[in-house]
């Protein structure tokens, strides 16, 4: 902990995402519904799947993971941002600015991982339908998502490592909503930029890396379903088309902003909003919407909540 003793910076100055005070009501209104409705959709999905006995499969077991990741995801920073738009000044203590930087990266890193786990749970369902149970027990299940959960740490681990020693004396200006490993690394008072690009270009690595290996499954999943009957192959194409979805709008933006770290691009700023925002936002609307079982369990829970209340009836005093 010594590391922070080297820096003279207390807090940093975030600009946001606009300084125009009609944009930042706008921004406000769509960005905390968009929150609510990511929370609300992502925690129905995660209650639907661990109260409906026939959703306690493999599959389901990781999307409710999926779900608890996006929760967190869309948490570490958007609150913040939502109250900074009615803010003159919008600060980030040192401390609070590296914690973003940590769980920024655990959660991407986890659900890097968890993806990769989806589509390896897709691919034995579909490619190896007869060793799916004996493949994907329950102890290989578990085991996959601590895997991805300590991924995940060990990565945002290694990110901080170096950054937590680097002396921050002057410059404290962060050109985003929230600290980011490829903006706060610029503002250190000593020449990092061939170490830099080193360290945050290999997150970007790891994550082209992994959209191919994906990219990779999803042909082979499609090429083996291809002389499935009509019903089985329709209802596997739509799964992986739902996943690969997913995976698209979580790799394109982090693969832009971490393979060419240290610019200061207008759109990386909307690439964060989007990995950051409007995935995990997106995240229940594709798989409730392309998944009939997922849409039935929770349209059951809706209408058992609904047929719940109406049973409450007020009582009156016999006349």
């Amino acid at each position: 902990m010594e590391g922070f003793n080297h820096s003279r910076v207390s807090e940093f100055v975030l600009l946001g995402l606009t300084d125009s005070p009609e944009l930042q009501t706008f921004f406000f209104v769509i960005f905390s519904g968009f929150y609510l409705i990511t929370m609300l959709g992502n925690g129905l999905i995660l209650l639907t799947v661990l109260s409906t006995p026939h959703l306690h499969s493999p599959t389901y077991f990781l999307l409710s993971n999926l779900s608890l990741i996006d929760m967190c995801l869309s948490s570490f920073a958007t609150p913040k941002m939502i109250m900074d738009f009615f803010a003159e000044r919008k600060t980030i203590s040192f401390e609070g600015c590296i914690s973003q930087i940590f769980f920024l990266h655990l959660f991407t890193g986890t659900e890097i991982v968890l993806l990769i786990s989806m589509s390896f749970d897709r691919y034995i369902a579909i490619c190896k339908p007869l060793h799916y149970s004996t493949i994907m027990s329950q102890r290989v299940c578990v085991g996959l998502v601590v895997t991805s959960w300590t991924v995940g740490f060990l990565h945002t681990t290694s990110q901080l490592a170096f950054t937590l020693y680097l002396p921050f004396c002057g410059p404290n200006v962060v050109d985003s909503f929230f600290c980011d490993l490829p903006l706060v690394i610029q503002l250190a008072c000593i020449d990092i930029y061939v170490l830099g690009i080193f360290m945050i270009s290999t997150s970007g690595v790891i994550a082209l890396g992994s959209f191919l290996l994906l990219l990779t499954s999803f042909i082979i999943v499609l090429v083996t379903i291809k002389d499935h009957s009509s019903t089985g192959t329709s209802k596997a194409f739509s799964t992986c088309t739902a996943h690969f979805i997913v995976v698209l709008m979580f790799f394109g933006p982090c693969i832009f902003i971490y393979v060419w770290p240290f610019t200061n691009f207008l759109v990386d700023k909307v690439l964060s909003v989007f990995y950051t925002i409007f995935t995990p936002f997106l995240n229940p609307l594709i798989y409730t919407l392309r998944n009939q079982e997922v849409k039935t369990a929770v349209k059951k829970k809706l209408n058992n909540q609904n047929l719940n209340l109406g049973k409450t009836t007020p009582r009156y005093p016999v006349q």
